[in-house]
């Protein structure tokens, strides 16, 4: 009987089936391959580094950062600049709290003036031109009218409004002048006639420290004469500030 014999099988298998069978394999290492990293005259677009990223070295400066320093001395101020437009005006704010009521003012100091005069008697003319003195003194504030000469001295000075009031004598003409200093300013006449008359004459007048206000009767052809008797006062002559001149 023959000895049984040997069956030798035989397995195909395709390359690579089986990786770690056989001989271990030397590493692939190609024989033109370029240095790393590439050189800095190395062209990017050659070689097998096409594509590869661009890799930039960065540092931290906030470790290389130091403490913070002392501040500095403050420089000189610098020249103004030129003036710009003047802005639109801006909205109206709140109004304000009504503030505490101030300390009462002094009292007002207005100055005053004033003076009446008359005469009882009557009087004729015996001049061209002479004064009409007054007898009766009604008010003369500070003095100011001088019944003898029939002239008031200003003190203070402003407009000031005068009159005079006389009455006639029958038959006989009456002309006088309210004067101030040597101008006449104003006319007081009455024609001859065989009934008195009361006459007045009024005005306002400018005067300066120191000017003089007076009555003048005029002499003329005829006989010039104002009427008085000792019991009743006829003849008048008053006068009183309106408006310092420090008001004016």
């Amino acid at each position: 009987m023959a000895a049984p014999g040997l069956v030798a099988l035989v397995l195909v298998l395709p390359a690579g089936a089986w990786p770690n069978l056989g001989p271990p394999r030397r590493p692939y290492v190609h024989c033109c391959r370029p240095p790393w990293p590439p050189g800095p005259y190395t062209h990017w677009s050659d070689g097998p580094w096409v594509g590869l990223p661009l890799v930039r070295p960065t540092i931290d400066i906030s470790i290389l950062k130091g403490e913070k320093g002392e501040a500095g001395a403050r420089g000189h101020a610098g020249k103004s600049g030129e003036e710009g437009p003047q802005g639109s005006r801006g909205l109206q704010g709140h109004k304000g709290q009504k503030g505490q009521m101030g300390p009462p003012g002094a009292p007002c100091q207005r100055a005053h003036a004033a003076f009446s005069v008359g005469r009882r008697e009557g009087l004729h003319s015996t001049e061209d031109f002479q004064a009409v003195p007054f007898d009766t003194e009604l008010v003369n504030l500070d003095g100011a009218f001088d019944l003898a000469t029939g002239h008031f001295h200003c003190k203070v000075p402003g407009i000031y409004f005068v009159s005079l009031h006389v009455h006639t004598w029958t038959f006989k003409e009456a002309y006088l002048h309210v004067m101030l200093d040597q101008r006449p300013m104003a006319v007081l006449y009455a024609q001859p006639s065989e009934r008195s008359l009361m006459q007045a004459q009024s005005l306002l007048l400018p005067l300066a420290a120191s000017s003089t206000v007076w009555v003048r009767m005029f002499h003329r052809d005829q006989d010039n004469a104002i009427y008085g008797e000792p019991g009743d006062l006829y003849i008048t002559f008053s006068g009183h500030l309106v408006t310092p001149a420090s008001e004016l």
